[in-house]
């Protein structure tokens, strides 16, 4: 494990920033050399800091580990990928350790606000077990800085007084950001790769029996109007610009608590390791069949279950674990903590790059080495398109 800080702040050089009356706006792009990489964070699990001791670590490291190891492994994986942009996807921090929710909010998310990446969460089952509601929390997120995270969808009623105001939705974090694409291509003012969210939520009661929380129905239809929105401007440029229609523009989603149907692909082919049990709600709420309909999510990408770190194939749709990250969270003695990059490339045309053609994905290990391992394709656009 490798000790890393930052001398000067890092600024994202693929990101357009301009000023409105809220604050800075970050505006997503690919680079110039036709890629966008995301690093997934899941499962922080941050505490109080120093006070927040180590979990299933190995005894000759327990004395001295901390939240402060998470920390240091946030900026080690900052500095050496240098992703374009952070996706928290969830339990960012451990309520039962922290009476301040706030603050521990601000001293996890330190470094990649430290770095000026743009980043954004959703939350996960143990968030809100602190100070802050989860809504609280999610409008603390959105203000923090360079958060891109928004509390829910803007409402579009404009014939009331909920103009101007969220989204009548369950859930708190369902949101969409778009990434443009290259600077200097016909698609650099258009979106080319869209990243949902979406609040998985915490624990409810069903039939008198405690489960985990699921994705409602007011989630799903929001996502499948927003997609099919997205998908309609997709068009409607690809027109303009006189390009041949490729395929329906790429989307990943990201939340905190797998879907029922993960448990299946113990029995199917998987990059990673299957480590333990798939904590899902008893409920099914459809999410799979929803995400199938609307054909523009390729990847999804979930925490929660710290020692499982596979990507596995549903219906098309990759399911990829991110692996624990924070050092406070459960582990596995002897398991490095470990994080995912995902990484997309846009397609080379005659003159210039045009949409997305594949979404390529790892994990690095918090080792000596910080290890590379289990590089798959996860999406590749059809040669015949």
């Amino acid at each position: 494990m490798l000790s890393s800080t930052f001398s000067t702040p890092i600024y994202c050089s693929t990101t357009d920033l301009f000023a409105s009356r809220s604050g800075l706006i970050f505006l997503l792009k690919f680079r110039h050399d036709g890629t966008f990489k995301i690093l997934q964070v899941a499962d922080m699990h941050f505490g109080s800091g120093l006070l927040s001791r180590c979990r299933d670590v190995l005894p000759s490291h327990f004395h001295y580990c901390s939240d402060l190891n998470t920390t240091r492994f946030l900026k080690t994986m900052i500095q050496l990928e240098k992703p374009d942009f952070v996706a928290f996807t969830g339990d960012n921090i451990f309520g039962p350790s922290t009476t301040d929710a706030a603050e521990s909010l601000l001293r996890a998310f330190g470094p990649v606000m430290e770095s000026g990446i743009p980043w954004a969460a959703v939350l996960g089952n143990h968030d809100q077990e602190s100070s802050m509601t989860r809504e609280e929390l999610m409008s603390f997120i959105s203000l923090m800085d360079y958060s891109l995270s928004q509390t829910n969808p803007p409402s579009k009623d404009i014939n009331n007084v909920k103009r101007g105001m969220f989204l009548d939705i369950d859930g708190f974090g369902n949101y969409n950001l778009s990434v443009y694409g290259a600077p200097g291509s016909h698609l650099a003012n258009s979106s080319v790769l869209n990243l949902f969210f979406l609040d998985s939520g915490d624990r409810e009661t069903v039939q008198g029996v405690r489960t985990y929380g699921w994705i409602k129905e007011s989630q799903l239809n929001w996502l499948r109007s927003a997609s099919q929105e997205l998908q309609v401007q997709n068009q409607e440029v690809k027109y303009v610009i006189k390009t041949q229609p490729v395929d329906a523009s790429a989307a990943l989603a990201f939340f905190h608590i797998p879907i029922p149907e993960v448990r299946q692909l113990y029995y199917q082919k998987f990059v990673g390791r299957f480590r333990e049990g798939v904590a899902c709600s008893s409920v099914n709420s459809g999410v799979l069949k929803t995400l199938v309909s609307i054909k523009d999510v390729k990847a999804v990408f979930i925490g929660h279950d710290h020692t499982n770190d596979f990507c596995g194939n549903l219906e098309g749709i990759w399911f990829c674990y991110g692996g624990g990250f924070g050092y406070h969270g459960y582990g596995r003695i002897g398991l490095a903590r470990r994080a995912r990059v995902i990484l997309a490339e846009l397609r080379k045309g005659d003159k210039e790059w045009m949409g997305v053609e594949r979404i390529k994905t790892w994990k690095r290990l918090d080792d000596e080495n910080l290890s590379k391992i289990d590089e798959q394709v996860l999406w590749e656009l059809s040669p015949s398109r």
